[in-house]
């Protein structure tokens, strides 16, 4: 892929050079990214109704909910409130792997570990 990479940047350089891509219509305009590339082209229409409506579908609340509860639990000291907020960040931990067919405890380390990394 590198190799196609290299062609592409040669390309354009080429054509950036010669002129080849001054003037073109769109120039210094957005671009228009609402459609997701990777939703098949029959469900967009769909997808971008639900979108406009406010629909949020339940994988993303929960993983919001999952994200506050972790914040309570790292704020929260030693006792009976954090034990609860614990016990409730493992169901929904559950939940989310349920939803997703996976485990989120690979994922949750990996997160620890990135978010330590980057601070």
């Amino acid at each position: 892929m590198h190799a196609f990479e290299s062609i592409a940047e040669q390309r354009i350089s080429e054509a950036v050079a010669k002129g080849e891509l001054d003037n073109l219509p769109g120039a210094g305009q957005p671009l228009n990214l609402d459609d997701d590339p990777l939703v098949p082209e029959d469900l967009r229409l769909a997808y971008r109704i639900l979108k406009n409506a406010g629909y949020v579908p339940p994988e993303v609340e929960a993983f919001k909910e999952f994200a506050d509860l972790e914040r309570l639990v790292h704020s929260l000291e030693e006792g009976e409130a954090r034990s609860q907020a614990m016990k409730k960040l493992r169901v929904l931990s559950l939940q989310l792997g349920e939803l997703r067919n996976t485990s989120l405890q690979v994922e949750a380390g990996y997160y620890s570990q990135l978010l330590n990394r980057l601070t």
